[in-house]
């Protein structure tokens, strides 16, 4: 390293950031980094403050203060450097500005520098921090980027980010890195031709020529990316080549929560064999599988468990109560459910009143298994035959059941992704945005003069014209249903007043277990029935507002490496207990939020309280705690 190179960037100042000899240090005055007695920042050129010594005074006090000159004199010789200490040791808001000033003192020559936190909210907190220490402003020389929020500029040298990308097994990630690499490769080797293959979104079979193809005389070489379940999707004898993980990503319903996880888990030892016959049994190609003997012997199952083992088994119950099949804890299932699993089955089908007092289904259970659907999003649509929003309520559930309308965020047109899904945001809500977004895909639909101008307007939009065909498909199904069994249809009046308020009702009917209250108002939501804690995701509505509402009601929530609930819409507590089975209230768990909706009960009007004592259940005994509501 060149000594000059080690100089104050500012020209004013004669100090520099390193001492004279890196050779040793007595942790005298003369051996540390001397910036406190500097007149001038040397990051803006600007006298410092005062509050620049009081807080320098507090920075010389933390522990990892005294290894400043050792990090620094480590940076100088090494390409890495490793620092690990204790917590509140300092090494967050220190080495950063350390690696800062080394990069002001080589005039920028490798850049700037960026410090990676796992949460956005402490990222934020520690780049407000440290622009203070540093005397800048935020936004300048110091600034932060998270998801959705870039408060930064092209001067900016300190950057605190939500993460850099992790390298996980999933397909969007391997694919972005393939075709990065695969820029680099040597262009004589043959273009590299990445193939995602998502299962979930019907693909077609990957089926490619035998014959080595290529364009014009340049070779095509395809690497084709697919989780465990997109298997079966590749039929070549072209394969040359397999790389195995070992691992996949698995949905696993909890009943205890009612939520999803992705978890990380082995395949099966049956799913390995079938990805050794992607080859071919006369195949001259390899096999890497990046997984040992013993690990393939120890931790793999011989056979996949069986999705009845793993999923939410309601619409299955309904199912089977429809055929008359009573009495499932003695079924002689092939692959045995868990209990806890049938059980949270049949208390879900109690509280929608699917049931009645001798556990078969009701007249009202009967309808709702007329329905393809969730349970839950069966009785919204009944419920809204007596709300007048039939109409509104069918969009939704052909919007929710549907695959997800939007499509990834594409590399290098987030910004402007963003701002054509924020045209569709309703100030309602999610479920509001779907009926925007299939009402606006359905006028494209009408003035389009080919099916590829419909296309054309998905794209556009950074919408899947797919799962907006899927939509469209559902909702016919759904209608017909209501005629065939002749349910009343309203008129649509989408957009007054009384008809947002029906849509919410019609919701709550069916999903009053599914409510979150955020705690804090900083967006941790708070589930009623548990002590789960999820964030609004962010491309909902209210993200992309930037509006917090109390209480929610949501679609689903998952839980993975963030917590999140999805299709979400505010609710008011009032009409929360005005629509919700008094005897699932009462199983509740003891919390704030309870504690909170008992009060609006007892300041209910008495027009409220009477017209809730006249949806009580006649065949139950009111003057129990477990007096059973059915939502008419």
């Amino acid at each position: 390293m060149e000594e000059e190179e080690l100089d104050c960037l500012h020209p004013s100042s004669e100090k520099r950031y390193f001492p004279d000899s890196l050779d040793s240090s007595d942790g005298d005055d003369e051996g540390v980094l001397a910036c406190e007695d500097l007149e001038l920042n040397p990051f803006d050129g600007l006298p410092y403050s005062s509050r620049y010594y009081k807080l320098l005074k507090e920075r010389e006090d933390l522990p990892i203060w005294k290894e400043k000159y050792s990090f620094m004199e480590n940076l100088l010789q090494n390409q890495i450097v490793i620092v690990s200490g204790d917590a509140k040791c300092g090494k967050s808001s220190q080495v950063p500005q350390w690696c800062a000033e080394y990069c002001l003192s080589i005039h920028y020559q490798h850049g700037g520098v960026v410090c990676t936190q796992v949460h956005k909210q402490t990222a934020i907190q520690l780049a407000l921090r440290v622009a203070d220490e540093m005397d800048v402003n935020i936004g300048h020389e110091v600034g932060y980027v998270i998801p959705f929020e870039n408060c930064c500029t092209s001067e900016t040298i300190l950057r605190l980010a939500f993460g850099v990308p992790v390298l996980s097994l999933d397909i969007e990630k391997a694919y972005e890195i393939v075709c990065q690499e695969g820029s680099n490769l040597n262009p004589d080797l043959g273009e590299l031709v990445v193939v995602p293959l998502y299962p979930k979104e019907k693909c077609a079979l990957f089926k490619p020529n035998d014959e080595t193809e290529k364009r014009g005389h340049a070779y095509q070489r395809r690497v084709v990316l697919t989780s465990g379940s997109g298997a079966s999707l590749i039929y070549s004898n072209t394969i040359r080549f397999v790389i195995d993980v070992g691992v996949e990503r698995r949905k696993v319903y909890n009943p205890r929560i009612r939520a999803d996880s992705l978890v990380m888990q082995p395949i099966s030892q049956s799913q390995a064999e079938i990805r050794k016959q992607i080859l071919g049994p006369s195949s001259s190609g390899k096999l890497f599988c990046l997984y040992s003997e013993e690990f393939a012997s120890r931790d793999m199952k011989p056979l996949q468990p069986a999705q009845m083992q793993e999923a939410n088994l309601t619409s299955m119950v309904l199912f089977m109560k429809r055929i008359d099949i009573a009495g499932l804890g003695h079924c002689d299932f092939m692959n045995q459910p868990a209990p806890e699993s049938l059980m949270q089955a049949l208390e879900d089908l109690d509280y929608l009143a699917a049931l009645d007092n001798d556990g078969n289904l009701s007249e009202f259970g009967i309808i709702m298994s007329e329905f393809p659907l969730d349970p839950q999003l069966s009785k919204s649509i009944l419920a809204s035959c007596e709300f007048d929003c039939v109409d509104e309520m069918l969009t939704i559930a052909a919007m929710v059941t549907a695959p997800d309308c939007f499509s990834r965020l594409p590399h290098g047109a987030e910004e402007a992704a963003l701002t054509c899904w924020k045209a569709f945001v309703h100030p309602e809500g999610d479920h509001f945005t779907l009926i925007n977004i299939y009402k606006a895909y359905q006028d494209a639909a009408l003035h389009a003069a080919t099916e590829h101008c419909v296309e054309k307007w998905c794209q556009d939009h950074f919408l899947h014209w797919s799962a907006l065909r899927a939509a469209d498909a559902i909702r016919a199904e759904l209608t017909e249903v209501i005629r065939r069994i002749e349910l009343p249809y309203a008129e649509p009046t989408f957009g007054s007043q009384e008809n947002t308020l029906n849509i919410k009702k019609a919701l709550l009917s069916g999903y009053f277990v599914q409510i979150a209250r955020d705690v804090d108002g900083s967006g941790n939501y708070l589930m009623l029935t548990h002590k789960q804690v999820a964030q609004l995701h962010p491309l909902s509505g209210y993200s992309l507002s930037r509006t917090l509402p109390e209480w929610v009601l949501f679609h689903k929530f998952s839980i993975s490496e963030n917590n999140y609930i999805r299709v979400t819409s505010a609710v008011s507590p009032e009409l929360f207990m005005q629509l919700v089975p008094q005897y699932y209230f009462s199983n509740l768990p003891p919390s704030e939020s309870k504690d909170i909706l008992q009060q609006v009960t007892e300041h209910l009007t008495p027009t409220a309280t009477t017209d809730k004592e006249e949806e009580v259940c006649e065949k139950c005994p009111e003057s129990t705690a477990e007096q059973r509501c059915t939502l008419q």
